[in-house]
């Protein structure tokens, strides 16, 4: 599969600029000052980008797996926020591989070989039994091994991206959680290392009191030769920036304030398509 490090070209949502304008000012001069090329999603209807977008798999095969969450199909006021991906991605000159798995893009975290979601995928997909649906996973994917997990109590989302991220074939970053050490960290650590990973643990301050992502420093954006990191106004800010130097010596890393959109329970990873184009599709 294509993996993050591989990319060099990232698409947003075409409703980032109106509906978070200053962020979005702040995100394109990170952007153009570290030279990454980016451009709009035209006829999106939410700014969570990656949820609904295809899977890249190499660079001219993608999978287009089928976006609709439980938290917006069954809700009247959020099911017309889900966007027309076939429209979408006939307007950027791409053509998926289509499939009527449903999975949101934010819950699927891949290396070369391997993508880790969490059990949500089942509950999404009561027509498939589990084997099936992990052996149709590894088919479209071309993937060796799909690891699932508890998702995070009380995460309606049921996404993976806001709990770890591939560092290299063998090793995950991870929330660090032995703050609040209890019996889903237990299990989540356990789950991994069966499944032959080593883990490094990451800063992480999430706001307890709200629906908020803030202090998910896990939710970035990664792409060829550059780290953009998400800053909440924390002290853990620094310690996070730090750590991820220590991590990426080799890639520019740049920091941004994403409380705006943390707001609304995502950060970096979950507004961001970025593909490994060679060339940009269109602007």
């Amino acid at each position: 599969m294509i993996i993050d490090r591989e990319t060099d070209y990232l698409y947003l949502s075409d409703l980032l600029p109106s509906r978070h304008p200053r962020f979005y000012r702040k995100l394109a001069e990170v952007l153009k000052r570290n030279k990454v090329e980016f451009g709009l999603l035209p006829g999106t209807r939410d700014i969570w980008a990656v949820d609904y977008m295809p899977v890249q798999v190499r660079a001219k095969k993608f999978v287009q797996f089928k976006y609709e969450p439980d938290y917006l199909r069954n809700s009247k006021k959020y099911r017309a926020t889900i966007t027309p991906v076939s429209v979408v991605c006939e307007k950027i000159g791409i053509k998926p591989v289509r499939t009527d798995i449903v999975i949101d893009g934010g819950n699927m975290v891949k290396s070369k070989s391997k993508a880790i979601m969490t059990a949500k995928i089942f509950q999404e997909n009561p027509r498939y039994s589990k084997p099936q649906l992990i052996g149709r996973l590894r088919e479209l994917l071309e993937a060796e091994e799909i690891i699932i997990i508890p998702p995070e109590p009380g995460d309606y989302l049921g996404h993976a991206d806001g709990i770890l991220r591939f560092y290299n074939e063998g090793t995950v970053l991870i929330n660090d959680y032995s703050r609040e050490r209890n019996a889903y960290y237990d299990d989540l650590q356990a789950t991994l290392r069966k499944a032959g990973l080593n883990l490094i643990p990451i800063p992480y301050h999430p706001c307890r009191n709200q629906a908020s992502a803030s202090g998910f420093y896990i939710n970035f954006l990664e792409m060829k030769g550059f780290i953009l990191l998400p800053f909440f106004g924390l002290k853990e800010d620094e310690i996070a920036a730090k750590r991820f130097q220590e991590l990426y010596p080799k890639s520019k890393i740049a920091v941004i304030n994403t409380n705006e959109i943390a707001k609304q329970d995502g950060v970096l990873h979950c507004i961001s398509w970025n593909i490994k184009s060679g060339k940009k599709f269109s602007n």
